[in-house]
């Protein structure tokens, strides 16, 4: 069983950082790629960024790009999502989630199996 712990969200002024890690349980199985994903209230939820297990590759939405940064330890036990510049539209409940699906989508949620319990980011 996967278990996804987010850990790093919290209250920062418009302009500043953060950074979110997300922790596999230790009997993970072969996870090909994780991803981040964020829903603010009354929003639909939606992807923020993903890293491939293999190569890692990175995906990102048009709207972090340049501003995020996602990225994993070996072997795919730990993943971050380095975040800078953060804006209001920024805040959210922001979710880890992990998948084994091959090829996948990035962004789409259905190809992801396991999902963590999230962590909030608050801008202001």
């Amino acid at each position: 069983h996967v278990q996804l712990v987010e850990s790093g969200g919290g209250s920062v002024q418009a302009g500043g950082s953060l950074r979110l890690s997300c922790a596999a349980s230790l009997d993970t199985p072969r996870i090909n790629y994780v991803g981040w994903f964020r829903q603010a209230p009354g929003k639909a939820r939606e992807g923020v960024a993903a890293i491939t297990r293999s190569n890692a590759y990175t995906y990102y939405a048009a709207s972090v790009k340049d501003r995020f940064t996602i990225s994993r330890e070996k072997p795919m036990t730990s993943v971050y999502l380095e975040m800078t510049e953060l804006q209001a539209e920024d805040a959210g409940m922001y979710y880890c989630a992990a998948g084994q699906k091959w090829p996948f989508t990035w962004s789409l949620q259905s190809d992801y199996d396991y999902w963590g319990r999230g962590t909030q980011v608050t801008v202001s």
